[in-house]
């Protein structure tokens, strides 16, 4: 804990002497009127970054129409979708700090209560904003977690969100949000995921190092949530009530055509009743970069390094539970997703090698899909894919194959029940989307779950290890899921959100879990402003 209050002591400081800088800029400017200093441009800060375009991703409906509850409640019909800078959905995964206001610059935007604790101007060069969100979710868990005991979990989650963020021109950002998450009537002990009292989820500076070929670059100290590509490999994690950040220090410089990422990083354990602090045995270091010059095209080649320090039991080594500890992870990979008309694609790869416990590695895992989006009525759009991630047919063999998922988003391409990681798996799935309203989304999913190697782990979201037939003979099938969603936008800064999951069980878990039946229902309120 005390190196997370010298970390922020440190960081305050810096802010104070900045702060202190732009002060002494100001009072100079208005000092010396003929210096040649003019009012700065704001149409452009701060450079945000737009979420990049997830697998099984789906066009809204653009056409007129009612665009929330509320616009058709009081007979609002709109000719366009309104601009507004969230995304009509109840899970975002955007960071607090990507979310673009710069349209508040421009004449003609429709007002909004909260625009007045936007881009407030302290003068010519500085710029400061609030934000925040809350939610509520209430789950009803069947069976939960494939537990032998057939023990379900109905709870309550609770999510408080707000942050400040302060520019000066476009040359030092200073950007901190509070996090709130907590847990209520849970049945079983709390996740990782469920619970953080009163802690930082970013707290970082930026600093811009300078304007090269059309684009920024900036340098990027302290808290901060990373979002790279499909999020199958590091994501925000919306749907965990704690998300997921790290902390350390991050490069970046974007333009029209390249986005050029490098960063070294640590997780944050969660701590829920004191200040969170790094994992100083976990260090996660990468390149990224994406190729965005063709229209309705994206292209992603990135290296990620995952250098894993925490001790692995020799209990664990002797039954191949190896994956989470004393490693060395390198993961290549790269990514096309685009469109063709009415068609939709994506395909990536990833390359893992290193020593896991002394073994090889050698792993790989494909994520694939095509998909069609109809003139039909009610705006469908229907993906095919299939997912897979290598296993380890023998642990004791001098090589480790078993795919490690590293930061994922993995609920959002393998089930919403979170029984299964890309590990160790092969799933062919499907999804269908529909817009009856503007205002009401429904996506509907199909998973056909086997084990990749019969002899490893089947792995939940988390990568856990949770069920493993050493010999092999309850088979390979793990079950089937579907999952449906519905969300009704109820207006700008509200969002309700209805699940339903079930797994229907293969003779892998029929034979590890007799008489296990889960399934999952949860709603969800969201408010954002």
């Amino acid at each position: 804990m005390h190196k997370s209050i010298l970390f922020l002591l440190k960081l305050a400081a810096i802010s104070i002497i900045v702060i202190t800088f732009g002060w002494a800029h100001q009072i100079f400017a208005s000092e010396h009127p003929n210096s040649g200093e003019t009012s700065f441009d704001w149409s452009k800060v701060p450079p945000v970054t737009p979420l990049p375009r997830v697998g099984i991703f789906f066009k809204p409906p653009t056409g007129p129409g009612y665009y929330s509850v509320w616009d058709m409640l009081t007979g609002n019909k709109r000719e366009k979708p309104p601009l507004a800078p969230y995304a009509p959905f109840a899970l975002l995964p955007t960071s607090a700090f990507d979310i673009d206001f710069r349209y508040l610059e421009q004449p003609g935007y429709e007002p909004d209560f909260f625009d007045a604790i936007k881009r407030i101007h302290l003068g010519d060069d500085w710029l400061l904003s609030f934000g925040g969100s809350f939610w509520y979710r209430y789950m009803h868990e069947t069976d939960s977690r494939l537990n032998a005991a057939g023990v379900n979990n109905n709870h309550h989650l609770l999510r408080t969100r707000i942050h400040a963020d302060l520019w000066y021109q476009d040359r030092f950002r200073l950007f901190a949000e509070f996090l709130d998450a907590r847990a209520l009537g849970l049945d079983l002990p709390a996740l990782g995921i469920d619970k953080n009292h009163t802690d930082m989820l970013n707290l970082f500076a930026d600093v811009k190092l300078g304007q090269f070929q059309n684009g920024p670059a900036y340098l990027r100290v302290g808290r901060q949530e990373l979002l790279y590509g499909s999020q199958r490999l590091i994501s925000t994690l919306d749907w965990a009530n704690t998300r997921r950040t790290f902390q350390g220090v991050k490069t970046f410089w974007h333009n029209p055509v390249f986005n050029v990422d490098a960063f070294w990083v640590r997780p944050m354990i969660t701590e829920p009743n004191q200040f969170d602090n790094w994992d100083t045995d976990r260090n996660f270091f990468g390149l990224w970069g994406t190729y965005k010059a063709l229209q309705g095209q994206t292209l992603d080649l990135y290296y990620l390094s995952l250098i894993d320090n925490r001790t692995v039991s020799p209990a664990n080594i002797q039954q191949g539970n190896i994956l989470n500890g004393d490693s060395e992870l390198h993961t290549l990979g790269g990514r096309w997703a685009g469109e063709y008309q009415r068609y939709r694609y994506e395909l990536e790869g990833m390359y893992q090698f290193g020593k896991r416990s002394g073994l090889d590695i050698s792993a790989f895992s494909i994520a694939s899909g095509l998909g069609y989006h109809f003139t039909w009525p009610m705006n469908p759009q229907l993906w095919l894919r299939y997912d897979f991630a290598s296993g380890d047919r023998n642990h004791q063999d001098g090589r480790s194959t078993t795919f490690h998922h590293l930061f994922p988003f993995g609920h959002y391409y393998l089930g919403f029940m979170d029984r299964v990681g890309r590990q160790n798996i092969h799933d062919f799935n499907a999804q269908l989307t529909l817009h009856p309203q503007p205002w009401f989304t429904f996506i509907g999913q199909y998973h056909r779950f086997y084990l990749a190697n019969k002899r490893d782990y089947l792995y939940n979201a988390a990568g856990a290890g949770t069920l493993r037939d050493i010999t092999g003979q309850s088979g390979s099938h793990v079950g089937d899921e579907i999952d449906f969603r519905i969300n009704f936008h109820v207006s700008r800064h509200q969002d309700l959100l209805l699940g339903y999951s079930k797994l229907f069980t293969g003779k892998f878990v029929k034979n590890q879990r007799p008489g296990v039946s889960p399934d999952l229902f949860y709603a969800q309120y969201n408010f954002r402003f």
